[in-house]
């Protein structure tokens, strides 16, 4: 039986569209109370990284158990975080385990209409890094690929030879080059208007 704990719970990741949020909106004051504490903060930021219960959570902020839990409480409470599971402790205690409600959260101070225009243009831009990062890996992929089967029985590529002689894989050179050209393009959008 203790090879069965602690358990790993099975986690549904977050929504992937960005949660766009004015200072004026009513939901403002509490996310902006919930996030006015450094801890809050940091117990948000590394539930980004991955969905954890409280004493782990308390663990990573280095603060009591209490603490974590009042923060994530109020958390909770402003809608930025969200019971994600359960898991069972050494001891085979039942925890709640929390992760954040949206992926991206963005506050912005403006007009109600600059909301949808911003959602429209976060939302456009997260699904061109998607489709970018996807791409990245299919070009790493074929690369991989064509490496094992020319690579003479060897069965592996150096990779700084498949990169180019620069240390970096063909499939990072994709997407940090098409970056480079959202950026290009985000600009050159920007300053047309």
């Amino acid at each position: 039986m203790a090879d069965l704990l602690p358990s790993d719970p099975d986690i549904e990741p977050a929504s992937g569209e960005p949660r766009v949020l004015g200072v004026d909106d009513d939901d403002a004051d509490d996310v902006l109370g919930a996030l006015s504490s450094a801890t809050a903060r940091e117990l948000l930021s590394a539930l980004h990284e991955e969905p954890a219960p409280p004493s782990r959570l308390a663990e990573r902020a280095d603060t009591s158990i209490q603490n974590a839990q009042y923060h994530i409480e109020n958390l909770h409470e402003a809608d930025l975080i969200e019971k994600r599971g359960t898991q069972y402790s050494e001891k085979g205690r039942e925890m709640t385990v929390y992760g954040p409600t949206d992926e991206p959260l963005v506050l912005f101070a403006g007009d109600e209409s600059d909301s949808q225009g911003l959602r429209s243009a976060l939302g456009r831009f997260f699904g061109a890094v998607t489709v970018l990062g996807a791409v990245s890996l299919v070009v790493q992929q074929a690369v991989g690929n064509e490496a094992n089967t020319t690579g003479g029985g060897v069965g592996t590529m150096d990779a700084t030879a498949a990169s180019g002689g620069n240390g970096l894989p063909p499939g990072a050179l994709v997407f940090l080059g098409g970056l480079v050209v959202l950026g290009c393009v985000a600009f050159w959008t920007y300053y047309r208007r």
